[in-house]
Parts: C-alpha cells; structure tokens; sequence
C-alpha cells in the first residue's frame, strides 16, 4: 500500500487516492497494479513535450526530395518496374500489414474503424471486406495466397477478431491471416494529471502508428515473414476505400533504385491542404507535417510550376524486411496531440467532453525514415489511391470516399487496368 502512495506523491498524481477509496476490492487491486505498471519517468518527459509550440527545430534543414510519377513512366520503364515487382510477389515474397488499431467515433460508430459500412454499388461495403477484395484479386491474378498481418489495439482486438470471424474472413483464407496488438500509453489532463476511466481504470489510448514496427518485433512478426521467405512488407491504413496494396510498380520502383523501403504520393490539393508531406530533414527522408511547414515554403513551386512540397503521404508504405528490422530497433520520438477525452470524476460519474481536455502520445510511422538515406516515392493519382475516411461529414468522410470508390470501379473494369 505504501508503494503505491509513494509513487502517486512523487509524480504529482495524487488525485487518484480519491478513485481508490472509492473501488471495491477488486477495482482498487486492479487500478494500485495498473498505477505500478506505468513508466513515469517516460511520462513525465512526454507531458513536457505536450507544452512546447508546434515548428520546425532549430537549425533543420528542409528541403525537396524527388518521385517518379507512375503516369509519366514511358512503356519500357513501366515495364521494367512492373516485371520487377510481380516476380517478388508471383514467388510469395511479399506479404501485407493493415493498420487497424482504430475506433471509428469520428464517424459516429461504435466499433473497429475497419467495421464501418461503406455505402457504395453495387452494395455496401465494410472497410475490411473492401481490403479482403482487393487482396482476393490479386491472389487470383498472381495464383499465390498472400500473407496478411492486421494491427489491432487493446481497445479493439477482440472485437475486430469477432468481426472477422462472423463475415467468414470476407473470403480469405484465415490461415494466412495473423492479428497482432499495437502498445498504449496513459493519457493526460492538460495539467498532467493521469485519467481515470470507467471500471477505474487508467484511460489508456494506442500509442500511435509510429509503434508498429516494435509492436510487430515484439509479437513474433517479423520472425514469421522471415520464416516464410517474406522479403518485401507492404503497411497501410484501415481507412482508405482505394489502397491498393500491392503495386507491383511501386516494388519494382524500389528494388530499381536500390532503397529499402518505398512509399506512394499524391499530389497535393493546394497549399493548404492539411496533410503531411514528403521531404529531405538534414538529407535523410522524412515527412513535414502541414502545420510545421512554414506558409512560403508550402507555396514555393518548381519550374513546371508544381509545389515543392507537394507530395502527400497517404500511408502507402513499403519495407524491406531488413529496414523493419532496423526501424524495430530504435525508440521513435513521441508527438503529443490535444484531445477530447471523457474521463470519470471524483464522484464517479462520466463525464463527455466537447471540447480538448488532455494529451495523447503518439509515434509516427514516417519517422522511421529517418534511418535510411532514400526512399522511392511513386507519385500516383488521388482518384486512383487516395479515398480515406476520416471525417462524418465533408472532407475525407464516407460520402467523399463511396463517390471516388464508385468512380474508381465505373472506370477500372479490372484489376489489371488497375495495375
């Protein structure tokens, strides 16, 4: 009992004693192990990150990084890449991740975000089966079964495994696919107090997509593509109704220019569009994110008259497994990020919040560029690869996403025309 007390007194979170008191016996033994579990010196450094302005670092260098544009290729290299790519995935060397450690509650649904119904033609669509269709495809048109590997959280895993298993896998054959879980870190009040949620429990949230590169080394994941020949990883998010998950082009790209890992761009919209976008930091590859990029250099164009900084990352990645491997083995910088968070009072009650009341802390999957001194970018079409969805309404939302899926399969009849 001392232990615990101690720990609330020398990290500033002694509000907690009150939920304490307030437990049954079983809830209090639950909340003491979960206080004693957390790594506080890590936190406290994270929460003073929390308090510092948005902007570049002091002395970086920013500056453009080139791409390929898969619609300028001329025959013969699009041929070349093309050949390239299908040979590593026609020998089952190559295998898919899908980010799906996320909630839909921005869109106003409750469960895994990849359970969300897609209102698109000729029927609607899960994100999930959306996916599972798209790698049947190409399993069908290559004769091979790809590996695929789905990140989960805490939050949502079994859920998203209940999911999979009452629509029958959406077709695909359950032997090769494989869920692992991503970490969590303790959110924050904004004056650094830890929150409680309900059941008193420490309100925990997925520590970001930065994490999954140790989270697939920690669960046996990377060991498993090496024991099954695997030598090229494609990541991408849940949430894009047009990920394409294996251009054969994009591979080929990567291995031609000798890099090991590659990504796929779109152009971006205007100026300021929020997304983060593709650059050099210091000479190494790495993404800036829109609010960073100071305003002349996001309207700074080339001689063809293209922003500079114009090539968004859409989750779209490629590594060898070499590079997960040296990515797996460094700690990622954390980024904090102002968020709404319901929390449990000192009476016990819930409390919904409308606007951002605390911290999260998050890892970010493109600062794992950083280790290598180039990366293959593959500029591609946003009517092509881009439909995320993000938002209820408006932009990036699923009324966004159902039109360019829609338009998307009117116009491609099949997966070759596709490719």
């Amino acid at each position: 009992m001392e232990k615990y007390k101690q720990i609330l007194k020398d990290n500033n979170q002694t509000h907690l004693q009150k939920y304490i008191d307030m437990c049954n016996e079983e809830e209090r033994k639950n909340l003491i192990k979960e206080i004693e579990s957390i790594d506080f010196d890590k936190l406290n450094k994270l929460y003073k990150i929390s308090k510092r302005p948005i902007k570049i670092e002091k002395g970086l260098i920013i500056e453009h990084i080139s791409f390929k544009d898969k619609y300028k290729l001329s025959e013969d290299k699009y041929n070349e890449l093309k050949d390239l790519g299908e040979d590593i995935i026609k020998n089952n060397h190559y295998a898919v991740v899908t980010m799906a450690g996320g909630q839909g509650t921005r869109l106003g649904h409750d469960g895994p975000k990849g359970s969300f119904l897609l209102d698109v033609k000729p029927e609607p669509k899960y994100l999930f089966q959306i996916l599972a269709e798209n790698l049947i495809r190409h399993n069908q048109n290559y004769g091979i079964t790809l590996n695929w590997y789905i990140m989960t959280s805490t939050e949502n895993n079994d859920q998203t495994i209940e999911f999979f298993k009452k629509h029958d896998y959406f077709g695909y054959d359950p032997s090769y696919i494989k869920f692992f879980v991503q970490g969590n870190l303790p959110l924050l009040f904004e004056d650094g107090r830890l929150i409680v949620d309900k059941g008193y429990h420490i309100k925990l949230a997925a520590d970001g997509n930065g994490c999954i590169y140790k989270a697939m080394k920690e669960a046996g994941i990377l060991d498993d593509m090496e024991s099954k020949g695997i030598k090229w990883i494609f990541i991408g998010s849940v949430d894009n109704a047009l990920l394409n998950m294996v251009d054969p082009l994009l591979v080929g790209l990567t291995i031609k220019e000798g890099n090991e890992i590659g990504s796929k761009s779109v152009a971006k919209a205007n100026p300021k569009e929020k997304v983060g976008v593709f650059c050099k930091k210091d000479g190494r590859p790495g993404v800036i994110e829109y609010s960073e990029l100071p305003e002349a250099m996001a309207e700074e164009v080339d001689e063809d008259g293209e922003l500079l900084y114009g090539e968004s990352h859409i989750m779209c990645n490629l590594y060898s497994l070499s590079a997960l491997k040296t990515i797996a083995s460094k700690n990622l910088p954390y980024h904090s990020a102002n968020k709404k968070a319901p929390y449990m009072d000192e009476n016990g009650e819930i409390v919904k919040v409308t606007e951002p009341n605390g911290y999260k802390y998050e890892a970010f999957i493109f600062d794992g560029f950083n280790y290598f001194k180039e990366i293959s970018i593959l500029r591609g079409k946003r009517e092509d690869d881009f439909a995320p969805v993000k938002n209820a309404e408006g932009v990036d939302s699923p009324e966004t996403a159902t039109k360019l899926y829609n338009d998307f399969w009117a116009t491609h009849k099949s997966q070759n025309e596709r490719q």
